[in-house]
């Protein structure tokens, strides 16, 4: 069974910087999909950065701010959110599959998640 569990977030001063970080379990290898989401009050969840292998994408609303990156040796994909925003405040997602085609869209693809983390809240205060 896959599954994703996240850990970081919290309240942070707008101009400041936190890592989000997701533990993925339960993939027979390391070529897995992981993308970060997030949905703020309101708003639908956007996908914000999407890693395979180790080619990341990122929407252009984040790009030059957030971060994603992987450790495959400990199953791990990091977000690391610099210049932080008021506009940033949001649950944040982290989610994984097989790279299969779906709906979730990112600059080099869509993708499918099969596995969801359970959420983590950023707030972002100015």
């Amino acid at each position: 069974e896959v599954q994703v569990v996240q850990s970081g977030g919290g309240s942070v001063q707008a101009g400041g910087s936190l890592t989000l970080s997701c533990r993925v379990s339960g993939f027979t290898y390391s070529g897995y999909c992981v993308a970060w989401f997030r949905q703020a009050p309101g708003r639908e969840r956007e996908g914000v950065a999407h890693i395979r292998g180790n080619d990341a994408t990122y929407q252009d609303s984040v790009r030059g701010r957030f971060r994603i990156s992987r450790d495959d040796g400990k199953n791990t994909v990091d977000l690391q959110i610099a210049n932080l925003k008021p506009e940033d405040t949001a649950i944040y997602y982290c989610a994984a599959g097989w790279c299969s085609s779906g709906s979730w869209c990112f600059p080099r693809g869509c993708y499918e998640y099969n596995a969801w983390g359970q959420g983590t809240q950023v707030t972002v205060s100015s």
